[in-house]
Formats: C-alpha cells, structure tokens, sequence
C-alpha cells in the first residue's frame, strides 16, 4: 500500500555527486524503515543502504561507506540517497524500497519484509 517513485539518476564523472529521491505515496510513510538497493546489467540486486522509520538508524554496505548518505524527510514522504566521491562501480539503476514490518529496523536488511519497490533510477557514472 505504499508507492515509490524514484528520482535523481543521471550521467555524472567519476568524484562527482548525486542525490537520488524516493517519493512515497500514503501516510504509512513514516512507520516503515527504508531502503536503497542498486542493480546492474548481469548482476542480482545488491543492497545500499537502510534507514530506520525513525530517523537516526542507518546501515550502510561496506561498499558505499563513507561516500554515500541516506536520509529521509518523513513530512515530505520522502527518503534520499546523497551520493559523493562517485566511482564508475557505482553504475547501476537504483531502487528504493520499504520494509512493511511496521516500526521495525533490522539494522541492515536481512529479514526485512521489502514489499514494495519504485521503478529504478539509472545512475551512471563515468571515468
């Protein structure tokens, strides 16, 4: 019951920056923990990042730490990903996603109930 639409990807050089947003739709917005993963041509679904329902709780792959920086908004139903020092290994389309176990954070993502997920937005990154 919760829709999201991802934004933000786009052609960056490699050391620049993005900020990718995740719009969601209805007020259970803020009871659910949150989650980034990316995927790219040929590989499964990797995890980025998750941010706990409250804000504050974040777990980041050991990939990304360091680089990347997940928040959220929940007045605006919106979670972020700011991206810096970006490499071309972080090509990928980025997807969002809500764990629907209700005031539940995991401290990463295993476990989680990843019921609903935007469409992806690309991001690539060139050298």
């Amino acid at each position: 019951q919760v829709q999201l639409v991802e934004s933000g990807g786009g052609l960056v050089q490699a050391g620049g920056s993005l900020r990718l947003s995740c719009a969601a739709s209805g007020r259970a917005f803020s009871m659910y923990s949150m989650a980034w993963f990316r995927q790219a041509p040929g590989n499964e679904r990797e995890f980025v990042s998750s941010i706990s329902w409250m804000p504050g709780s974040t777990y980041y792959a050991d990939s990304v730490k360091g680089r990347f920086t997940i928040s959220r908004v929940n007045a605006k139903n919106t979670v972020y990903l700011q991206m810096n020092s970006l490499k071309p290994e972080d090509t990928a389309v980025y997807y969002c996603a809500a764990d629907l176990r209700p005031y539940y954070y995991s401290g990463g993502y295993v476990g989680a109930n990843f019921g609903s997920w935007g469409q992806g937005t690309q991001v690539t990154v060139s050298s």
